[in-house]
C-alpha cells in the first residue's frame, strides 16, 4: 500500500489511551497529523503543538461536544473522526450477564459511538467541505460468539448505525464507514485469552492466533484507515469495510 500524504490533516481518535487507539495515534502523529485524542484515562500521547489530549468519557455528551469544539478551535476543520473507544466485558453466557453490566457495555460501545458521531456530524454540517467518519466495528458485528452477547450486540449496532449515518449525511459531504480491523494483539486479546472456555467456548481459536502470530499489526490497520480516508484510489462506496489478514492466511 502506498503511503498517502496526510501531513497537516486533523484527526480525532477516541479511546486513545491504549490498544488500537493509542497505536494509531502514534502512527498518525509520526505522519505529521494534528490530533485530538480522548479517553477516560489520559491518552497515550501527551499534549503538544500538534496534539490536544483530554480525559473524556464518550458517554458524556456535553464533555464530548466541548472536546470537539476545542479540537476545531486549535486545528481548524477535523478531516477524520475515529470512534474507537470500547470495552469487551462482560464475557459470559447471557444467562450469567447482569442487566447492569449489559447496560454499561452498550452505553460505552454503542451510545458512545452515537454521541461521537453526532458531534462530528454537527461540525461537518456547520461548515463547508466534507469529512470522513470511521467507527471501529468487528467481525463480531456479523457473527455471533457464545459468551459475547453484549459485544456482538453492540458492534452490530455500530455497523447499522454507521449505515444510517452514511445515508443521512452523504448530502453534507460526509463519508461514513464501519471498519472491522481484524484481530490485533492488544490488551483486549489478553483479556480474551485469560477467560475460561465455560464463559467463552471459542477461546482456543484466539490462543492459537497468539501461538501462530496471525494478528494484524497496528501499523497495518493505521495505514488502511488513512488510505480509506484520504487516498482516492482506496476509497469505496461500501460502508462496512473488513480489513484483510495482514499475513495473507
Amino acid at each position: 500500500m502506498s503511503l498517502v500524504d496526510v501531513k497537516g490533516k486533523t484527526a480525532v481518535i477516541t479511546g486513545a489511551s491504549r490498544g488500537i487507539g493509542a497505536g494509531i495515534a502514534e502512527i498518525f502523529a509520526a505522519r505529521g497529523m494534528n490530533l485530538g485524542l480522548c479517553s477516560r484515562s489520559a491518552p497515550a500521547l501527551e499534549e503538544g503543538d500538534a496534539v490536544l489530549a483530554r480525559s473524556v468519557d464518550v458517554r458524556d455528551e456535553a464533555a464530548m461536544r466541548a472536546f470537539a469544539a476545542d479540537v476545531e478551535a486549535r486545528f481548524g476543520a477535523i478531516d477524520l473522526w475515529i470512534n474507537n473507544a470500547g470495552i469487551l466485558d462482560p464475557i459470559a453466557p447471557l444467562r450469567r450477564v447482569s442487566i447492569e453490566a449489559f447496560r454499561e457495555h452498550i452505553d460505552i460501545n454503542l451510545t458512545g459511538v452515537f454521541i461521537g458521531s453526532r458531534c462530528y456530524v454537527d461540525l461537518v454540517r456547520a461548515r463547508e467541505g466534507g469529512g470522513v467518519l470511521i467507527n471501529i466495528s468487528s467481525g463480531a458485528a456479523w457473527n455471533g460468539y457464545a459468551g459475547w452477547s453484549a459485544y456482538c450486540a453492540g458492534k452490530a449496532g455500530v455497523a447499522l448505525l454507521t449505515q444510517c449515518i452514511a445515508l443521512e449525511e452523504a448530502e453534507a459531504g460526509l463519508r461514513a464507514h464501519a471498519v472491522a480491523p481484524g484481530v490485533v494483539d492488544t490488551e483486549m486479546q489478553a483479556l480474551i485469552r485469560a477467560s475460561s472456555e465455560d464463559d467463552f467456548p471459542s477461546l482456543e481459536r484466539f490462543v492459537e492466533m497468539k501461538r501462530d502470530d496471525t494478528f494484524n499489526s497496528v501499523a497495518f490497520v493505521a495505514e488502511h484507515l488513512l488510505a480509506l480516508a484520504f487516498d482516492p484510489a482506496a476509497q469505496t462506496d461500501e460502508v462496512d469495510v473488513r480489513l484483510p489478514n495482514e499475513k495473507g492466511d
